[in-house]
């Protein structure tokens, strides 16, 4: 990654999305609308948000489950990670993936595919964004979004059940959550299978729906709290290695990217 250059837009849309943006376009073709970066060597086809499509050519070489399940695909010599909007708690039993329409510019999808592309263009460690997909359906909407895969890493939860993690990697973590922070970026889902690591111990944060840029403390205390709630659990449910002073090296970590 370069260096963190571009200040993010702090808003009310939260999202970091500038409508006179140049560098992205939206292709819109009946109930359907993409959005992607200008100057991609391939049109981006509505039928690439489907699993069928990969499925049928032999493409799929991996998945991610859980609810946010991601389903890993082969572009050429580049290796993607689709993922397709799901509700969870409650709402989920009255409907699995579709979500109130209330402006293309408002969905999901497209919220964390323009929010992902500041992150990126800032040079903070997250995935590249390739493509969003937005299907609306009289009142509600479906989609999906198309990261760039990072090679080779594995998420911080996998990484503690495999066997634990020592000092300095804890405070690359915090160190790395702080560089978040410190330009207002709110992950609303800060969790163990949300942070990922490479074999260097480099660290990258990923699943960035419902994220926003802030400005404020308070949401950073929550951030943090979540985070280390999930890697208690994990530590209690999972088998992962995890105790206080580990906790006590990321704010190390954290206090010390200041």
């Amino acid at each position: 990654m370069g260096g963190e250059g571009p200040t993010l837009v702090k808003g009310r849309r939260k999202s970091g999305y500038s409508p006179d943006a140049p560098d992205w376009q939206i292709e819109q073709a009946g109930s359907s609308a993409v959005l992607f970066r200008r100057g991609e060597p391939a049109p981006i086809v509505a039928e690439w948000f489907r699993d069928r499509y990969w499925r049928e050519r032999n493409l799929i070489v991996g998945k991610e489950p859980g609810r946010g399940a991601v389903l890993f695909v082969r572009r050429g010599e580049q290796t993607w990670a689709l993922r397709h909007y799901r509700r969870g708690g409650a709402v989920a039993r009255l409907t699995v993936d579709r979500y109130l329409w209330t402006g293309l510019e408002r969905t999901r999808p497209f919220r964390e595919w323009w929010l992902l592309r500041d992150l990126h263009n800032c040079g903070l460690p997250v995935p590249n964004p390739v493509a969003a997909h937005v299907n609306r359906s009289g009142l509600t909407w479906r989609g999906e979004i198309i990261t760039e895969r990072i090679a080779d890493t594995r998420s911080l939860a996998s990484v503690m059940t495999a066997g634990g993690i020592d000092a300095g990697a804890w405070e690359a973590v915090g160190a790395t959550l702080r560089r978040f922070h410190d330009r207002g970026v709110d992950h609303a889902d800060l969790n163990a299978h949300n942070i990922l690591l490479d074999a260097g111990m480099q660290v990258f944060l990923v699943d960035f729906d419902r994220g926003a840029v802030r400005t404020g403390a308070d949401w950073k205390r929550r951030n943090l709290n979540r985070l280390r709630r999930s890697l208690y659990k994990i530590a209690r449910t999972g088998g992962g290695a995890f105790e206080e002073p580990d906790w006590n090296r990321l704010l190390q970590g954290y206090g010390s990217a200041a």
